[in-house]
């Protein structure tokens, strides 16, 4: 008679998995991560259906770079931060309320338990931003004005275009988790991520124009990621999408490496 044996769970996955758990069960629990998410959601169809509504119809001199995918994905820029946002806030809460103290004694890898928050969150904000932006893409169409052209999702760059957007928020929230890692306290932390999104490539954009600005997060998205047309003088929109994947990359490998006394 043949026996059937079951593998054991290693000691890297068995971690992991509890974490992972925890993490979960922490997240949804708390009612600032609906209140967030459902303000992204409204916010992101608001900004795009607004935006679509107020679209006119272009002039024939610039009829090729007319892009109505990319107005439509405006309220990106609002998702962006309150996603971020709640990504500083899922790790540095812990440490504000002093609650990592019980989170370390009952996961006492600081790295599991990062790479927990993180694999959590991120699947969060990836379903919840693939979803909302294709939601707002098919409400913003319907908004457009008689006479203005329609993208369609089959037209070429457009499906890209909108699948890149919603894991853009994703991405975004993971560096929220990192840059929280990395200060674990709330308002530096909130401060260094809008400064990088917001502040910084408005400022950097405006005294060099896109040489150096082009590579900050808001700017791959809305002149990279979310066009079905390339914008002149920046980021393709793969080679956006790979740059923001290492700026993930980076922060969250940085938070992890601290030492541990910081937990205290």
């Amino acid at each position: 008679m043949t026996t059937l044996t079951v593998p054991a769970p290693t000691r890297r996955s068995a971690p992991f998995a509890r974490a992972a758990r925890m993490e979960w069960i922490k997240l949804r629990s708390l009612r600032s991560t609906a209140w967030a998410l459902l303000l992204t959601v409204a916010g992101m169809i608001a900004v795009g259906v607004v935006t679509m509504a107020n679209t006119k119809a272009p002039s024939a001199d610039r009829a090729a770079q007319f892009d109505p995918t990319n107005n439509v994905l405006a309220g990106v820029a609002l998702g962006q931060l309150v996603v971020g946002v709640l990504g500083v806030l899922v790790v540095t809460g812990e440490y504000s309320c002093g609650s990592i103290r019980s989170t370390l004694a009952a996961i006492p890898d600081r790295r599991t338990l990062l790479a927990a928050k993180a694999a959590v969150y991120g699947t969060v904000t990836l379903v919840v931003g693939e979803a909302v932006a294709l939601v707002t893409f098919f409400a913003g169409r319907a908004a457009l004005a008689e006479g203005v052209p329609r993208p369609g999702i089959g037209d070429p760059g457009v499906l890209r275009a909108v699948l890149l957007a919603g894991a853009y928020l994703s991405l975004v929230g993971l560096l929220g988790i990192g840059i929280g890692a990395l200060l674990r306290h709330t308002a530096s932390a909130i401060a260094v991520l809008v400064g990088v999104t917001f502040v910084l490539p408005a400022v950097i954009g405006g005294l060099s124009g896109p040489t150096v600005a082009k590579f900050f997060p808001t700017m791959i998205a809305g002149n990279s990621l979310a066009v079905a047309k390339p914008v002149a003088d920046m980021l393709a929109p793969w080679t956006g999408f790979a740059v923001l994947c290492l700026y993930v990359a980076a922060t969250l490998g940085a938070g992890a490496r601290l030492p541990a006394h910081r937990d205290a």
